[in-house]
């Protein structure tokens, strides 16, 4: 446990230590100094009322690494009135939320408020969790807890109903890259140089949305370079040395974004799971947008294997719903399921070649009128006009069907989806012959 600025002391107000980290150097001291998270802090937001009034309930900050939880925190901390503690919820126990009540209940009692931030709240088992309840409940202190894990899931629900929860938001790549600059301007140390990135669509797939990743990532690469030159120009090769790792050639926006997710598809469509993985990899790797591959992953599921096994559609949905309710990095695991079932499942664009022509027939100028008898008829007059005169309702039939026409007047009835023998569909193909039969529609 630590207690957080005790006599309330600003940071802003130490002297810096130039051998702290550069995302600590740089971290705001004003909410005016935060960049995105607009839903929270922009004019008449609700995080900004609270800071305008002083006054913070307990809260919750949700959002994937390196988007600000900690930061506004630590701004609660210089800006407030309350005795600040802060715990982590990897080296806390009961024990430690029990001695913070301790204090809190004699602090209350000279009239000083008290605010606890748990670091990694989602990590604090039942018994911690269930040990902050009373005391939140009653006032007796005020709770900030951050998290990278969807509270619903992570937090009980009776803690959870005594919190406001706020999700921050992935940080974009020009908000992320203002950050950077603005470090490689005004920091203590940075600024004395005469630094260049020239290629900063490398570093921002780095940095994948977290400002933490790019400052540390600049900071370490600026310490390996030559301080004695005119101009340190920073290149990828300088952050690869820096960080230990080669960084996969991956511009989110250019040739090789294209190139790689068209890998990853064909990949899917050769029911290659193997090959799908190593795709996969590389774009997490380079920081790809996880909902553009399951965006991709939907699409897949009915051009490519469409009736051939019909859970691929319900599959892949569930996979992007995964990734847009939990974010990066627990969401690869989803990912990396929906990719091997999708790779691994039978094939079939039968459905998605019938739509195609189709079309073809509507843009040839086939006939499109209507037939009466297939028209809606929600009114006496179009009644009396024929609409819907001599349907036939298909479940007042044997194996509720009927032989009819479906097409438009005066067109010629066509085939345009030929099921194949493959999967689920053989099923569809035998049944749909077996009806037709007669008239040989199909």
């Amino acid at each position: 446990m630590q207690e957080l600025f005790a006599n309330n002391t600003t940071s802003s107000n130490k002297a810096v230590d130039m051998n702290t980290p550069l995302a600590d150097r740089m971290r705001p001291h004003s909410i005016n100094d935060i960049i995105g998270q607009k839903h929270l802090l922009g004019d008449d937001a609700p995080l900004r009322r609270f800071f305008e009034a002083g006054e913070f309930p307990s809260m919750i900050f949700w959002g994937p690494p390196g988007t600000g939880k900690t930061t506004l925190a630590l701004l609660i901390a210089e800006q407030s009135s309350y005795n600040i503690f802060r715990m982590s919820a990897v080296e806390a126990g009961v024990k430690e939320v029990r001695e913070v009540i301790s204090r809190a209940k004699t602090l209350r009692k000279s009239g000083v408020k008290t605010l606890l931030f748990i670091d990694e709240i989602h990590r604090f088992n039942k018994n911690q969790q269930d040990a902050l309840l009373h005391a939140v409940e009653s006032g007796i202190l005020t709770l900030i807890g951050a998290t990278t894990e969807n509270p619903s899931f992570e937090v009980n629900s009776a803690l959870l109903s005594r919190c406001q929860v706020y999700r921050l938001q992935s940080l974009g790549n020009d908000e992320i890259q203002m950050i950077a600059e603005r470090a490689l301007k005004n920091d203590i140390v940075l600024s004395k140089y005469r630094i260049e990135i020239p290629d900063w669509d490398f570093l921002l797939n780095i940095a994948a949305g977290d400002a933490r990743t790019i400052l540390n990532a600049i900071d370490l690469a600026f310490k390996i370079t030559d301080k004695e030159q005119e101009k340190i120009i920073l290149k990828p090769i300088d952050f690869e040395k820096a960080l230990q790792q080669r960084t996969a050639q991956y511009d989110k926006k250019g040739e090789n974004h294209f190139d790689t997710i068209s890998a990853f598809i064909k990949s899917l469509r050769g029911s290659s799971p193997d090959a799908a993985l190593l795709w996969l990899a590389k774009m997490l790797d380079a920081g790809e947008d996880p909902k553009f591959i399951a965006r991709r992953m939907v699409i897949f599921a009915s051009e490519d294997i469409g009736n051939a096994e019909p859970g691929a559609l319900t599959l892949a949905v569930s996979v992007f719903r995964a990734v847009e309710i939990i974010g990066m990095p627990e969401c690869r695991i989803n990912l990396a399921q929906g990719a091997t079932y999708l790779a691994s499942c039978p094939k079939s664009n039968a459905s998605y070649q019938g739509l195609e022509k189709a079309s073809v027939a509507v843009k040839s100028g086939m006939s499109l009128a209507v037939p009466m008898h297939l028209r809606n008829a929600p009114t006496k007059l179009m009644k009396k006009e024929g609409y819907g005169k001599n349907y036939k309702y298909p479940h007042n039939f044997d194996e509720h069907f009927i032989d009819e026409n479906y097409f438009p007047e005066d067109a010629e009835q066509q085939v345009f989806y030929e099921p194949t023998d493959l999967g689920f569909e053989i099923k569809i193909k035998n049944r749909l012959e077996r009806l037709w039969r007669k008239s040989n529609k199909k």
